[in-house]
């Protein structure tokens, strides 16, 4: 039991913590939004079929895990496209260290693409979720005033952040306020 009201008072606080998104922004609003200074960006990975991972998942091998399919490949890029059409400059790009995620970062061709754990998916073991969502915070927090990054990484981890159900591709821009919470400004479906 005293785990149960642990976990329910940590879920209470990050709730809390989440300041809304404008519900109605427009797309034009949001590219707008974007190009305003320290806007990061959280993106799901692009659409790759199926849910989880295989029984036999292997981190350094992608051919054990659900990986982009053309669909997928081909949203990518045409939201790295759009991204760099209108204007929007990603200064960090990091990923998951899941090949879908890795795919994702580098075909959306935004700059180079550095791994980075706190990202990686714990829809198979909960027990890091309150440990990478801190860190994803803190480390958006200690970045350098003006930076953007681009965060391509999975849907548990975005929902734990945010507490917002991404799409395969959507992106969530989002700041870290002064006290280190995370305030969502808008959603973007390129």
């Amino acid at each position: 039991m005293p785990l149960l009201r642990t976990f329910s008072i940590i879920a209470a606080t990050l709730i809390c913590s989440i300041t809304s998104f404008p519900a109605h922004a427009s797309a034009g609003n949001a590219w707008e939004i974007w190009k305003q200074g320290d806007t990061h960006a959280l993106m799901r990975h692009a659409i790759a079929p199926g849910t989880g991972d295989p029984e036999n998942f292997t981190l350094d091998d992608c051919s054990t895990q659900r990986n982009l399919d053309d669909l997928g490949r081909n949203q990518a890029r045409r939201t790295g496209d759009r991204i760099r059409e209108m204007g929007i400059e990603i200064n960090l790009v990091l990923s998951s260290q899941w090949c879908r995620c890795i795919d994702t970062a580098s075909l959306l061709a935004l700059g180079p693409v550095r791994p980075e754990p706190s990202l990686n998916s714990f829809f198979a073991d909960r027990s890091t979720e309150q440990q990478q969502t801190r860190q994803i915070a803190d480390l958006l927090a200690t970045l350098p005033s003006g930076t953007k990054a681009m965060l391509v990484t999975h849907q548990v981890n975005i929902t734990a952040l945010t507490g917002i159900y991404p799409k395969s591709g959507e992106i969530i821009l989002i700041r870290v306020t002064k006290t280190g919470d995370i305030e969502i400004l808008a959603r973007l479906m390129p």
